[in-house]
């Protein structure tokens, strides 16, 4: 998961000329067939709790290299669409596929291939405190017999990722919140996964620390061509990841630059959820000049 573009081909994932968008989505489907499976597909999910309508029928997909942003209230059904991607629950009626495999039927064996697929960032790091960092990081390869040398790279390797190759040998205790989400992070990228959930990554984070994570997001989107579900309330997250991309400067630098007026993102859309129900659907744009009350009261924090 080295952060490097190979070629100006690369680029063509985040963005585009909005002039030459038909164009450009004919050749990619042309030049990368497999793109054309979705990461994550649901088809008409609905779900219930005793009485309590969870998810009603729910459709959406994620395209290779996107990152979907689901946004609303606590308890409208963002975080219980994770758990169904992660098969820790099952939908009552409708369909759920990753990478074109559908899943619904799995049983818990089933899923275990499945979700080696999947990295999963919680929303305070989750972390095992009796071990240190690079226990941490490891502990999925330790899991799957990966030889010692091998899990030492690739520790060192994500760490690097998420700039904390110092803290290999602390312990969580020694961490800030922000480190901790970071080391998370890093855990969840060991084995490349090429699908990644963030439930509420910056939960409690100060605004600089969370913009540090949603960067890690923006680098896997545009470096590193990862399918991703960021669920979260904030409406700083949903500015940051929709109006920045990452590239790889001349001194092989990581540089995050701003959209323009030429030039915008379309791998990343973004999702409301009301009571279980998709009330939006579309480009950060849209959401912004939606003029629906609900819609608007969100964007305000009202």
């Amino acid at each position: 998961m080295q952060p490097t573009i190979s070629s100006e081909k690369d680029l063509r994932g985040p963005l585009v000329n909005p002039d030459q968008v038909e164009l450009r989505d004919l050749d990619e489907a042309v030049d990368e067939p497999d793109r054309v499976v979705p990461g994550i597909e649901f088809r008409d999910v609905y779900l219930s709790f005793d009485d309590r309508q969870i998810l009603n029928g729910i459709s959406f997909t994620v395209r290779r290299g996107e990152t979907k942003l689901i946004l609303g209230r606590s308890g409208g059904g963002k975080s219980t669409i994770i758990r169904l991607i992660l098969g820790l629950l099952k939908p009552d009626a409708g369909q759920i596929l990753i990478d074109g495999e559908d899943i619904t039927p799995y049983t818990e064996q089933e899923m275990m291939p499945v979700r080696q697929k999947i990295g999963m960032v919680f929303q305070e790091g989750a972390l095992f405190d009796s071990l240190s960092v690079y226990e941490n990081v490891a502990y999925r390869l330790r899991e799957q017999g990966v030889d010692e040398d091998e899990i030492g790279q690739e520790v060192r390797r994500m760490l690097q990722f998420v700039a904390l190759e110092d803290a290999i040998e602390k312990m969580p205790i020694e961490l800030s919140g922000g480190m901790r989400r970071r080391v998370g992070i890093a855990r969840a990228l060991i084995g490349d996964p090429q699908i990644v959930l963030f439930d509420e990554p910056t939960a409690g984070l100060d605004p600089p620390t969370a913009r540090t994570i949603c960067e890690l997001a923006i680098k896997l989107r545009d470096l590193q061509d990862v399918s991703s579900i960021f669920v979260t309330h904030e409406m700083n997250n949903l500015r940051y990841l929709s109006s920045e991309y990452a590239v790889i400067d001349e001194q092989g630098h990581v540089v995050f630059e701003k959209e323009g007026e030429k030039l915008c993102l379309i791998n990343t859309e973004v999702i409301m959820l009301r009571d279980g129900e998709i009330v939006f659907s579309g480009s950060d744009e849209q959401l912004q000049s939606c003029r629906d009350p609900y819609i608007q009261r969100f964007i305000h924090g009202k």
